[in-house]
């Protein structure tokens, strides 16, 4: 998901690229999960494919929005979308998502306006808020007690792949036919994903103890404001030399409205957000570090590929750039689904720990690749920064999830994809930031840092979890 700063990919006749600056720039949930993950994966492969051919309907700020309506449309919905997984099931809750999604892909491919392209991205948004929280909440409510680790691994295993080869296959399909191939791509996997989910048992099935809830809209109102206000402000960040307003403006908003939403939470019955939830440590500590890890791939998928398809980096083509990163998907879905292995032979601790320090390792290892120019030692370093991504990611929701009761898996599913996705801005942010200032290998330090933060608040984690 990336907004502004954007940076722009411009074709030279050899096929190469140049870099621009920004500011010019069971059965049922296994298949969901694959469905959810791939649909994910396209959208984030293809919000560059959008900003390259969108301008074809679109004006300049059309084309910004193109990309942004699915940012800040997730980011206001995807709570109150794990709530709903709680209230009508997860089951059910997905599979609207999963059909809005593919309806909005239709609009897409089919698009000739501005109008419709931004309709159809703003739709995508609301149903992957819907998605994401509730496929989630089904694989942890649906599987048996001793498989639910290694489902929530599966779960997400599929998520990060679909963040890492995204970009190859976008390239694939773009180059092959049209970038509208892509969208009625969507629509294929969503209504496999539905069928594989409805095959799974009842749809409006609800975790035990749930009860009907009065929606809370002065929360979900705060709420709104609070994500929407953090994304504008973190995708500002890198431009606050030039102009200031844009990025302290949204982050005093979104302070307000932490501070009215932390008053209204408190007293309402029931709350969108539960504030007791953060007084659980193994919470907190999933939710850290599942952000930590989608902060670190989120900043080195973006700005990997800017950095290989420059000419004063690598040199690669969109599609060898993508080739480059197969060692990494094959890691992070590898590891991600023997997660629950290690952890168990390792101890949760340790499994977390060594991910998160393996993070900083693999950013040395990149970094002295891509100084050298050596491809086999490239691989070795995504190799490496697969297994520590995928490890923590794939512990972490557990983590998190190992503190709340069934009836409150989808609200803290929603929690926990929330700040992912912050995670994820946050690292979208910074990097732009650390580019502009020292290149891809600041990038690189960047990441390392996580990791070292990770592996620091790591020792916290409690082995009886």
């Amino acid at each position: 998901m990336r907004a502004a700063p954007r940076p722009r990919v411009v074709h030279s006749t050899r096929g190469r690229s140049n870099v621009e600056p920004a500011n010019k720039l069971r059965r049922g949930p296994v298949v969901v999960v694959s469905g959810d993950a791939r649909g994910r994966r396209q959208q984030h492969g293809n919000h560059g494919r959008l900003a390259e051919h969108a301008d074809r309907a679109c004006s300049s700020a059309g084309v910004e929005w193109a990309v942004n309506a699915y940012l800040v449309v997730s980011a206001a919905f995807i709570v109150l979308g794990g709530q709903a997984a709680d209230r009508f099931g997860a089951r059910a809750a997905s599979m609207v998502g999963l059909a809005l999604f593919a309806v909005a892909s239709c609009i897409i491919a089919t698009a000739g306006t501005q109008a419709a392209l931004l309709a159809g991205r703003a739709l995508q948004g609301l149903a992957a808020a819907l998605v994401a929280p509730g496929t989630l909440a089904a694989v942890d409510t649906s599987a048996a007690s001793e498989r639910r680790a290694a489902a929530i691994g599966a779960w997400t295993g599929f998520l990060m792949l679909g963040f890492s080869i995204g970009p190859l296959l976008g390239g694939v399909l773009t180059h092959l036919t049209s970038w509208r191939v892509i969208f009625w791509f969507n629509v294929a996997l969503m209504l496999t994903a539905i069928a594989g989910l409805a095959s799974a048992g009842s749809a409006t099935a609800r975790a035990h103890g749930t009860e009907s809830r009065r929606a809370d809209w002065i929360g979900f109102v705060l709420l709104t404001t609070l994500m929407v206000s953090l994304v504008f402000g973190l995708h500002a960040l890198p431009r606050a030399r030039t102009g200031p307003l844009p990025v302290v403006g949204p982050f005093v908003l979104a302070a307000a409205a932490l501070f009215l939403l932390l008053i209204v939470e408190s007293r309402a019955k029931p709350p969108l957000v539960d504030l007791t939830f953060f007084a659980r440590r193994s919470f907190v500590m999933g939710l850290a570090i599942g952000s930590l890890s989608m902060f670190s791939i989120m900043s080195l998928l973006l700005y990997f590929n800017l950095y290989a398809q420059s000419r004063q980096g690598l040199g690669l083509t969109a599609l060898e750039a993508g080739a480059a990163l197969l060692p990494l998907s094959a890691a992070l879905l590898a590891l991600a689904l023997s997660a629950s292995a290690v952890a168990a032979r390792l101890g949760l601790r340790h499994a977390m720990t060594g991910g998160m320090a393996l993070i900083a390792l693999a950013s040395a290892v990149i970094g002295a690749a891509v100084a050298e120019g050596g491809m086999v030692l490239l691989a070795v370093g995504f190799i490496t920064m697969g297994a520590g991504l995928a490890v923590p990611y794939a512990l972490a929701p557990r983590l998190a999830l190992s503190a709340l009761a069934p009836a409150q898996a989808g609200q803290g599913s929603g929690i926990i994809n929330a700040c992912t996705f912050l995670g994820g801005s946050c690292g979208v942010a910074g990097g732009a930031s650390a580019l502009a200032l020292g290149g891809f290998p600041a990038v690189l330090t960047m990441i390392a840092l996580a990791g070292i933060v990770g592996a620091a608040l790591s020792h916290w984690i409690s082995e009886t979890v």
